[in-house]
């Protein structure tokens, strides 16, 4: 699959009349903002409660997920699912993400090998993240890995350094003001964004590729039960 230098980006495919994530979720069936549509099966946009507490956003959808259309629902989703129930945070209470919509992939013979999203996907699908945030309220948003912490945070930011601290949100993010004013309702009413708190962690993946998973784990665990803690 070639790299691609450009991409119109998302912007144009998210209706302006949309209030809602189902809305959303709807009009991202259509995004061609960048090539990587052409190739995966469909798109797979986020899932959970609008009110939900958490936002949990990660890289981009695996094999499973272009599969099911669904975020979440392979071996790292799963890995996930056991880390949040660990941690102490409520599954009923969480909204799920990618910070690409569609599935960057390489064949080898029938197999489709995850590839991570460049830069220029990363920037292409931003505005569906944007517009995800504005219909979401969270407390605490979870970023998991470095292509959820370079869409959110910018490029400067390293998980590595900064893992399981809270962070001021929407004021930690690049560009903060794409997440400062939210619209009320449909009639471009909009208001300020409630202050909230934003942590980096591992993409569960991650702990799956760790040479010692058990610690890996553990660590992923540990962050997550910052974010439960501030909750409370």
């Amino acid at each position: 699959m070639a790299e691609t230098e450009s991409a119109p980006g998302a912007q144009e495919f998210i209706p302006p009349q949309a209030d809602t994530i189902d809305q959303l979720r709807d009009a991202a069936a259509g995004c061609r903002g960048c090539e990587l549509y052409r190739d995966a099966t469909q798109t797979v946009f986020g899932r959970g409660d609008e009110s939900a507490r958490v936002v949990l956003v990660g890289e981009q959808p695996g094999d499973l997920e272009d599969q099911k259309g669904l975020p979440f629902v392979g071996p790292a989703g799963r890995l996930l699912r056991k880390a949040v129930d660990d941690a102490g945070l409520d599954p009923g209470h969480i909204y799920l993400t990618n910070a690409v919509k569609h599935f960057r992939f390489e064949l080898r013979g029938k197999r489709r090998i995850h590839q991570s999203p460049d830069r220029v996907h990363i920037t292409a699908c931003r505005p569906w993240l944007v517009a995800e945030f504005a219909r979401l309220h969270p407390d605490i948003v979870v970023v998991l890995g470095a292509t959820a912490a370079k869409a959110l945070l910018g490029p400067a930011f390293r998980v590595t350094k900064q893992r399981g601290e809270l962070l001021p949100w929407p004021e930690a993010a690049q560009h903060p003001e794409d997440f400062k004013r939210v619209p009320v309702d449909n009639t471009g009413k909009v208001a300020d964004t409630p202050e909230a708190r934003l942590l980096a962690t591992i993409h569960p993946s991650a702990v799956l590729r760790a040479d010692n998973q058990d610690v890996a784990y553990e660590g992923l665990v540990a962050d997550l039960k910052v974010a439960a803690r501030a909750l409370k």
